[in-house]
Parts: structure tokens; C-alpha cells; sequence
């Protein structure tokens, strides 16, 4: 039987790294500085750069990490969420938009993760987290004033208004953070005046800034 070599590593069945929990603090001591970590995708390794110190038995949870039997935790790429929906079009009434007085929109330029619902304009969380909204809605010229809230599960969360009635164009602009649980739900709400002919290169975005 061949002699191990002094402070080898003992071999696993299968070619996974099973004792690699006893032998991590020795091999942290033995890593440079400043060593990175890095988690190239959800399913392969974790790998310790410079030292190649690799969890074998890596696994993605439910919620976009990837978790090992090390107890290490990293956010995976598949935990990015974003969205910018725009109106290329102006408003047209309908009797959907009359009744919630929901404002829709018409195009998507990003949805990382296709959380954004284009048909009822509703973004809905695909995991707990802190998420930042911005919205720019225009109207035309006309002699009244609008208010535009961003409803997080029908409740108002913030607002914006615009009544200047000596410009030919105006926006209700606002942004705002939000704590948000899974499949919590954010949209535009009309809540005051009308869009008619108006609101043509309005938008709507939003982004996970990092979950929770």
C-alpha cells in the first residue's frame, strides 16, 4: 500500500470533496490575502481563487443562492430582476382602463427575469427584498390636474402630481425603495384627472436592489 503524502487531502467514494469541512480551516490559513470568491452559475462549484479550493457538492436554492454543506451562501445570477416598461403610443381609453384606472403600458425594453407582466402592467415579486420603482407619466396640455400613486398591493405608496396649465406637456414623476415579500404586486394608478390623448413616452422601471 502506498504511503500518503504528509498533508494530502483523503480521497472521497465518487470523487466528492466529503472531508473538505474538516480540512477548511488549514486551507483558508494557506490562501493569500484578499482571495475572492467567486460562484460562476447555479450549477457549478464554488471556487476559492488562487488556492482552488472547490465545494463539489454546491447546490441552488429556491430563492436564487447557492448554497453548499459548508454552510456558504452565493447570490447566483439568477437572482437579478429588472424591468422598464414605456408608452409608445397616446392613451386611449377603454373600458378595463375607465373601471381600475390602472395606467398601461404598451412596450418592454427590459424584463430580466419576466416579472413584469406587460397585459395588466403589474410587476409581481418574485422573491422577499428591496426593491427601487421610478415612474414618468405624461399628459398633454389641458386644464386640470392629474395624480399618479404607485399602488403596492392596492395600497397607495407614493404620488405625484402635475397641473402646470401653462405648459403644452407634463409629468407626474416620483421613485421611491420598497421592502417587498414574494409575489407582492406593484402597478400605476390614475388616481385623479385623465390621461386622454396624453402620456405617450411615459415609463415605468424598476429593479431588485438586493433580496432579503
Amino acid at each position: 500500500m502506498g504511503r500518503r503524502r504528509r498533508g494530502a487531502l483523503p480521497e472521497a467514494a465518487g470523487g466528492c470533496c466529503c472531508c473538505l469541512a474538516a480540512a477548511l480551516p488549514l486551507l483558508l490559513l494557506l490562501l493569500p490575502a484578499g482571495c475572492p470568491v467567486r460562484a460562476q452559475n447555479d450549477t457549478e462549484p464554488i471556487v476559492l481563487e488562487g488556492k482552488c479550493l472547490v465545494v463539489c457538492d454546491s447546490s441552488p436554492s429556491a430563492d436564487g443562492a447557492i448554497t453548499s454543506s459548508l454552510g456558504i451562501s452565493v447570490r447566483s445570477g439568477s437572482a437579478k430582476v429588472a424591468f422598464s416598461a414605456i408608452r409608445s403610443t397616446n392613451h386611449e381609453p377603454s373600458e378595463m382602463s375607465n373601471r381600475t384606472m390602472t395606467i398601461y403600458f404598451d412596450q418592454v425594453l427590459v424584463n430580466i427575469g419576466n416579472h413584469f407582466d406587460l397585459a395588466s402592467s403589474i410587476f409581481v415579486a418574485p422573491r422577499k427584498g428591496i426593491y427601487s420603482f421610478s415612474f414618468h407619466v405624461v399628459k398633454v396640455y389641458n386644464r386640470q390636474t392629474i395624480q399618479v400613486s404607485l399602488m403596492q398591493n392596492g395600497y397607495p405608496v407614493i404620488s405625484a402630481f402635475a397641473g402646470d396649465q401653462d405648459v403644452t406637456r407634463e409629468a407626474a414623476s416620483n421613485g421611491v425603495l420598497l421592502l417587498m415579500e414574494r409575489e407582492d404586486k406593484v402597478h400605476l394608478k390614475l388616481e385623479r384627472g385623465n390621461l386622454m390623448g396624453g402620456w405617450k413616452y411615459s415609463t415605468f422601471s424598476g429593479f431588485l436592489v438586493f433580496p432579503l
